[in-house]
Formats: structure tokens, C-alpha cells, sequence
């Protein structure tokens, strides 16, 4: 029987996009039919800033992401868990910083 890889199984798999928790809001709000606009007033934000969450052209904070708890009774800390996911698998696909961890590792093991 051949051996099951590490990397093909379902929960070590990466995504070939990261998420951005604002993809999933956005979706979640065409769903109920809430605007945008409607929406940022409720929360206390400027639009621009809602829209560019949930256009993943801004990192979802702490705050934010318990205004749309507090908002939409989106449970906050899944929002966050995937905001650190995204940074991460965002921050992995810079060969410059990869290249600059690798040799501080290379360091480390001397």
C-alpha cells in the first residue's frame, strides 16, 4: 500500500488564493440584501473603509471585526483566525522576505 503525503491531505492543503475575510462579509451581505452604505452608518465607519474590507484592499481589525459581530452576529474570532491566515499565505508568497527568512534560518542553525 502506498504511503498518504502529508501535502495531499485535505487539512494540510493551501489554497491557491488566500481568503480575505472581507470576501466572505461581502458575500454574507448580497445574501440578506444589506447595502454597503447602509451598512458602514450602522457600524460607525466611513464607507470607503467598509468597501475597501471588503474588497480585501484593507486587513480587518479587532474593531472591526467586533462591530460586525456586534452588526451582523457574525461570531468575530473565525474572522480574525482567516484574516491570519490570509496575511500569512500572503506574507509566504514574498520571495524577498521567504529569501530573507531562509538565511536567518541558515544563521539560526549554525
Amino acid at each position: 500500500m502506498e504511503a498518504v503525503q502529508q501535502n495531499m491531505i485535505a487539512n494540510n492543503l493551501t489554497p491557491v488564493y488566500a481568503t480575505h475575510p472581507g470576501e466572505i462579509i461581502k458575500d454574507e451581505l448580497e445574501f440578506r440584501g444589506i447595502s454597503q452604505r447602509k451598512l458602514a452608518e450602522d457600524m460607525g465607519i466611513r464607507y470607503t473603509v467598509l468597501n475597501e474590507i471588503l474588497n480585501g484592499h484593507r486587513p480587518l481589525t479587532e474593531k472591526t471585526a467586533l462591530l460586525f459581530e456586534a452588526a451582523l452576529g457574525i461570531d468575530s474570532e473565525p474572522l480574525m483566525r482567516l484574516q491570519t491566515k490570509y496575511n500569512m499565505q500572503t506574507i509566504k508568497q514574498d520571495k524577498t522576505f521567504m529569501e530573507r527568512l531562509s538565511k536567518l534560518r541558515h544563521i539560526a542553525a549554525l
